[in-house]
């Protein structure tokens, strides 16, 4: 497989060829793009988003948050509330504690986490957070928040499981995830084509995620907010998709280890400078948070606006968190699927903390910057709020307390984008691998540098709803697998506890 430096110039030679005509044509090829992507969105919306409240007029309750909502509540009581009994190990774990030498794997806990971290801290804590405020209002901060907490489960269980069901490759690459737990499992249990159909469906929808979600959208999302402080930008959109199209070029031609030593580097900083960014807006407005705060509760279960409007609010908050943390969708487990342990609960435990981040503490700061500042309601910011501009939205919401703020803003923007991006690059190559095989995963790193500039050059509003169904619809197949298999974890887990409780673990790695 190439991975020279030469293959590096050839991957991104072949994407500025691609573009070249295309970034100086006119507005018709922004259009077509456009029009293609919308299209595509409504034969997909009719599948997993239709209104299981049909019935009662005024409320849209789509199937895909209802079937995240009812899974992450079974899977929480399944396992015993795992979500609060084990946090304090978790960190223990990422600390180092338990680790071994002769642990067999791609990366390290740490680096899994952070890899998956680099996929879901990205913009859906930053755009999507204002989104869903704009749209559902202040409550569907707390239904954020909820749906985090409940997410923590999710992670762990198909975390648990990627590694349980991973297969080590002849070339030493670990294929992981909800497409090998999903055929290996059910096959188990006598359901071998039905398995291997869910995990050829979850592959396809990871794919288009992937492309969508994981790129598109982030690229997209990044350029509305970068373009507010550079505006350059604004007229030559193709530009920054270019730049952006080498520079996540140059990492995802390494595969996992280079894209895990990335993320490494990257996610502790961009969210320390995120978070002190929002601290410091909070700070300046410190005599508002009780009031913030007391709307966000007031608003989650209000019924001004009738049974619809607080269903609305909910899946709004729902549809956010699973947007922003993955939770349920199971791409987050392909990564953890790599890690070294010799415990597959081990490597569950860890992933469990990533919702709690991402949502439970990143997207929770940006909610009380959004409310705070008040940026969602004034007429004003109407146009940013119609395009679904929320890294924009919020990128003003910054400004309005220090005028350089949206410089910081911006800088966040792009490191969540490109983290976001290359670790989504690794979960479409093993699904795209799994259908076509090895050989063919450089096929899929050229197409994948290809939709960023495709990013760049078409509508926010439409790669929004084509990212949210390919994403969220990954949660039909994948959450079928953690009900039918669920059964196992447990039982591994409560194998694990007792030998945590009676100092076995810690008698393994020299600390009892």
């Amino acid at each position: 497989m190439l991975q020279s430096p030469k293959a590096v110039m050839v991957l991104i030679f072949i994407g500025l060829t691609l573009f070249s005509g295309l970034a100086f044509a006119d507005n018709e090829a922004t259009r077509t793009l456009n029009d293609w992507f919308g299209v595509l969105n409504g034969y997909l919306a009719a599948v997993f988003f239709f209104n299981i409240l049909f019935f009662m007029d005024g409320v849209d309750f789509p199937f895909i948050v209802a079937w995240l909502i009812v899974g992450s509540v079974y899977m929480t009581l399944r396992m015993g509330f795992i979500n609060v009994r084990v946090f304090r190990h978790s960190i223990a774990i990422l600390r180092g504690r338990y680790s071994r030498p002769d642990d067999k794997g791609e990366v390290s806990p740490f680096q899994a986490l952070t890899t998956a971290l680099s996929a879901t801290v990205g913009l859906g804590n930053i755009a999507g957070v204002a989104i869903a405020i704009s749209i559902g209002g202040p409550g569907a901060t707390l239904w954020m928040i909820i749906a985090g907490l409940l997410g923590m489960t999710l992670k762990f269980t198909e975390a648990t499981l990627a590694q349980m069901y991973r297969e080590v490759r002849p070339d030493g690459h670990i294929m992981g995830g909800p497409m090998e737990y999903l055929s290996r499992g059910l096959g188990e249990k006598g359901w071998t084509k039905t398995g291997k159909g869910l995990a050829m469906l979850f592959c396809v929808l990871a794919i288009g995620g992937s492309l969508g979600g994981g790129n598109a959208f982030q690229v997209s999302q990044a350029l509305s907010a970068v373009e507010q402080s550079v505006p350059f930008f604004g007229t030559q959109p193709w530009v920054f998709g270019l730049l952006m199209a080498v520079a996540v070029g140059v990492v995802i031609i390494g595969g996992i280890r280079r894209i895990a030593h990335t993320a490494e580097a990257i996610v502790p900083s961009m969210v320390i400078i995120y978070l002190l960014a929002c601290l410091w807006v909070i700070g300046a407005h410190a005599s508002e948070v009780p009031a913030a705060l007391g709307l966000i509760v007031q608003a989650a279960f209000s019924l001004e606006a009738g049974v619809g409007g607080l269903i609305g609010v909910l899946v709004q908050g729902f549809k956010r968190a699973a947007f922003s943390s993955e939770a349920g969708l199971g791409s987050a487990a392909i990564v953890h699927s790599t890690a070294r342990t010799p415990y597959p609960i081990r490597q569950g435990m860890v992933a469990l903390l990533e919702p709690f981040i991402d949502t439970v503490v990143i997207c929770t700061m940006t909610a009380l910057v959004i409310v705070i500042t008040g940026v969602y309601l004034a007429p004003e910011y109407a146009p940013l709020i119609e395009a679904n501009h929320g890294a924009a939205l919020t990128s003003v919401a910054f400004g309005s307390v220090i005028s350089w703020f949206p410089l910081i803003l911006s800088l966040s923007v792009v490191l969540f984008a490109y983290s976001t991006m290359i670790s989504w690059s690794y979960y479409g190559e093993r699904c795209w691998t799994y259908l076509f095989g090895e050989r063919t995963s450089m096929a899929f790193r050229v197409m994948f540098v290809i939709f960023v500039v495709i990013g760049s050059m078409t509508s926010a509003s439409n790669i929004l709803t084509f990212s949210e169904l390919m994403l969220l619809s990954m949660a039909f197949p994948n959450l079928i697998g953690l009900y039918l298999l669920s059964g196992r974890v447990r039982e591994a887990l409560d194998v694990y506890m007792a030998r945590l409780k009676s100092g076995e673990l810690d008698r393994e790695v020299g600390r009892g």
